[in-house]
């Protein structure tokens, strides 16, 4: 958790449907809490503010593995709070910090579980999915690839994505 700082921030709308969005501050506060800044997402925090429940999902996209947080979060845009999260987490690692950042979100985390890709399902080594990720750059190629289905039949797949090589996400065959 402390290498990645990408997280999926899952609220809720006012009208029950879900918001997910990405933040690149993502970070451990301490043992029973995350933090994370608002630089651009006042739908997020309105969100929040009506319904403060929370889930986070942190992932290392190279080896497919990570662990989703579910809590609920409070929001902070003054006072010493938001102060000593500043000064001790974003004003040094966040270009123009103080002009960029809004709120900051700390989390209390009420459960935290790991994510595991499907991929170890089938007896791939955390060093295999490393190297078929390194070897796209964690990109996707858009390819196709062979794939086991659940009912073990082989067949090629046309992939697309945006982040994972799906071959790699999704039980592979591998070469």
């Amino acid at each position: 958790m402390r290498e990645q700082r990408l997280g999926f921030i899952a609220t809720m709308c006012a009208d029950g449907t879900p918001n997910l969005s990405p933040k690149g501050t993502t970070k451990v506060w301490d043992d029973d809490h995350l933090v994370f800044a608002d630089i651009c997402s006042p739908g997020t925090i309105e969100n929040l503010r009506s319904n403060p429940s929370i889930e986070i999902n942190v992932v290392d996209p190279m080896v497919r593995k990570g662990y989703r947080f579910k809590g609920t979060a409070r929001d902070f845009d003054a006072g010493d709070a938001f102060e000593y999260v500043m000064t001790s987490l974003y004003d040094e690692s966040v270009e123009n910090a103080r002009a960029r950042i809004h709120h900051v979100v700390l989390v209390l985390v009420e459960r935290a579980l790991p994510v595991v890709s499907p991929a170890y399902d089938g007896g791939a080594s955390e060093a295999e999915c490393e190297r078929v990720g390194s070897s796209t750059g964690g990109k996707c190629g858009g390819r196709g690839g062979v794939v086991k289905e659940k009912r073990g039949a082989a067949r090629e797949l046309p992939v697309r994505c945006w982040m994972f090589d799906v071959g790699c996400w999704i039980d592979p065959v591998w070469p």
